[in-house]
């Protein structure tokens, strides 16, 4: 093998080392888990760190070092418009930043709903029930949040406000709440002419009522024990309205939870953690001053 091709094999095993989670968890499966979304073998790849037919629930958590531990910890909930997961630069890439900047950070693979929508919510449920009562780790966590992009900002904001119980769930877990949520473009409402409606269709199905969609609905669920919340999206995003953010952030003023909100000028849906969404520097600020100034 000849001497370049050899570096860049050990300087590509570096990397991957480098940028690999401490820990990695499985919560349950179709089998385990109170509900199942029906789906059968391995996860799906569909290019670019993307995954679908998920039907295990996995925590990968990257850790804080104690030295620059801020006591808090985040659980991720990728979007991809809950036909599939954006594991890269709605979860991973996330993840390795903010354990560097002192955040122990879970990236979490959740079982697609597949039209039954407790799902999704039982595995964040369940993710933020591990991290509280069941992790142990190099830094003592403080303060547990709940993060989520897109669709998995719905599945944020559903488990922020506590849709699980809102629908019946009367278990300990569905009644769990985090300390704050932080939602980048979250898909929230089911307004037919407001919603993104792929995502409530693979959630709920094609043929659900308006009923069943309000009952899945944050902005509409949230009451005065939801968690004080940061949201960031761009103004010209085509694909999910501005106003699903809007609505959620004007609800929970009304109930009197601390919101935020921060409108970028442009860059569209879905830019994650890409170095090319011009405002990264920006909404990475904000974020952090966010977290600082509710730091318990």
């Amino acid at each position: 093998m000849k001497l370049n091709a050899l570096l860049a094999i050990v300087a590509s095993l570096f990397i991957m080392n480098s940028q690999a989670q401490d820990l990695t968890i499985k919560l349950w499966d179709n089998a385990t888990a109170p509900h199942s979304n029906r789906l059968t073998g391995e996860d799906k790849d569909e290019g670019q760190e993307r995954i679908s037919n998920t039907n295990v629930a996995e925590l990968y958590i990257y850790e804080a070092e104690p030295a620059k531990a801020t006591g808090q910890a985040v659980v991720i909930c990728p979007g991809g418009g809950y036909r599939l997961l954006a594991m890269g630069h709605e979860g991973h890439q996330y993840a390795k930043w903010m354990a560097e900047n002192g955040i122990t950070t879970a990236v979490l693979k959740y079982r697609l709903p597949n039209n039954t929508p407790q799902v999704p919510m039982e595995d964040a449920a369940e993710a933020l029930r591990y991290m509280k009562e069941e992790y142990r780790g190099k830094a003592a966590i403080k303060q547990l949040g709940i993060m989520g992009f897109s669709a998995g900002g719905h599945l944020a904001a559903s488990t922020a406000v506590g849709s699980l119980k809102a629908n019946g769930d009367t278990s300990a877990r569905a009644a769990l709440r985090p300390d704050f949520a932080v939602l980048f473009y979250p898909v929230i409402t089911g307004h037919p002419l407001q919603t993104h409606k792929g995502s409530y269709d693979y959630l709920l199905g094609k043929e659900r009522t308006q009923e069943l969609t309000d009952r899945w609905s944050p902005e509409l669920v949230a009451g005065k024990d939801a968690p004080q919340t940061l949201l960031i999206l761009s103004s010209d995003d085509a694909t999910v309205p501005p106003i699903n953010s809007t609505k959620f952030y004007n609800a929970l003023r009304e109930l009197g939870i601390p919101a935020s909100i921060n409108i970028l000028p442009s860059g569209g849906h879905g830019w994650g953690f890409r170095d090319s969404f011009k405002y990264k520097a920006i909404w990475q600020e904000t974020m952090l001053e966010w977290l600082a100034s509710i730091k318990k």
